[in-house]
Formats: structure tokens, C-alpha cells, sequence
């Protein structure tokens, strides 16, 4: 279930997270509008990003404690973020169109939502924090609902 505690690796997770969508609000594409949104998945998505946020910080067993078989769901977890950043920066590298932001990597569909999603997920897995899955679930359900949506809106 989890132990109270400062989470310095969810600290980090969310500092990965929190850079570069602070730089989109600098460069998002052209046309970007989030008019439209459906509202049930809006309302998932807000609720999925505090409580994300909440127990990736609140719950110290996501950080290490010794090498075991479960440290392969924290490596997962953090090759996924890495991943993610990677994402970030072929978007900012790219002509920062609607089609370069919902775009794909590595099979990924929508992966500047999908990554950092199973990401958080991975690290609820790692420090076997529920609350933490269950928050990214959440989460998935409204962030990568609204990214499909405006990405079949492109078709």
C-alpha cells in the first residue's frame, strides 16, 4: 500500500515532467487549441494529475532500497521518463506542428502522453504504492483520451 515519506525519485519524475511542458507553453504548435475537449476525460485528467502528483511524492517506498528483482521496474520506469525526454526533444527540434506533438515513437501512439503515464505506472509497481497506480491510471484514462481525441481531430 505504501509508507508516508518524502519520495526524492518521485520528486524527480516530476521535475522531468514539469521542464518541458513549462517550455511548450513557450512553443506549442500551430493551431493547438484545447477547445473541444470532452469533459469527462478533462475531469480524469485533473484528477489523475494531483493525486499523480500527491503520491508519487508522498510515499518513500518508490525510492531505492537495494538491489532486488523488483529495481527492474525502476529501471523500466526510468528508461520510459528518458524516453519521454527524448520525445520532447525531437518536438522541439521539429517544426512544432499539431502532427509532431501527437506523433508516435518507438510504436508508441501519442507518446508525449503515453510514456510518462506507464512511467508512473512502473514506479507504482516498483515501491508496490497502490494508490500510486491507481493515480496513473486515472490519469491515462483522461491524458491519453484527450491526446487521442485531438490527434483523430488531425485525420
Amino acid at each position: 500500500m505504501g509508507h508516508f515519506g518524502f519520495s526524492y525519485i518521485g520528486l524527480v519524475f516530476l521535475l522531468l515532467l514539469l521542464v518541458p511542458n513549462l517550455l511548450w507553453t513557450r512553443y506549442k504548435p500551430a493551431g493547438y487549441t484545447p477547445s473541444g475537449e470532452n469533459r469527462v476525460l478533462a475531469a480524469f485528467e485533473r484528477v489523475g494529475e494531483v493525486s499523480t502528483v500527491v503520491t508519487s511524492l508522498l510515499f518513500s517506498d518508490t525510492n531505492p532500497h537495494g538491489w532486488s528483482a523488483w529495481s527492474w521496474w525502476l529501471i523500466a520506469a526510468c528508461m520510459l521518463m528518458a524516453l519521454y525526454e527524448f520525445w520532447w526533444i525531437r518536438y522541439f527540434r521539429s517544426e512544432r506542428m499539431l502532427a509532431d506533438f501527437y506523433r508516435s515513437l518507438l510504436g508508441v501512439p501519442v507518446a508525449g502522453a503515453t510514456l510518462p503515464v506507464a512511467a508512473f505506472f512502473l514506479l507504482g509497481i516498483y515501491g508496490r504504492v497502490v494508490w500510486l497506480m491507481l493515480s496513473a491510471v486515472i490519469l491515462g484514462v483522461g491524458h491519453i483520451g484527450i491526446h487521442l481525441q485531438h490527434r483523430s481531430a488531425l485525420d
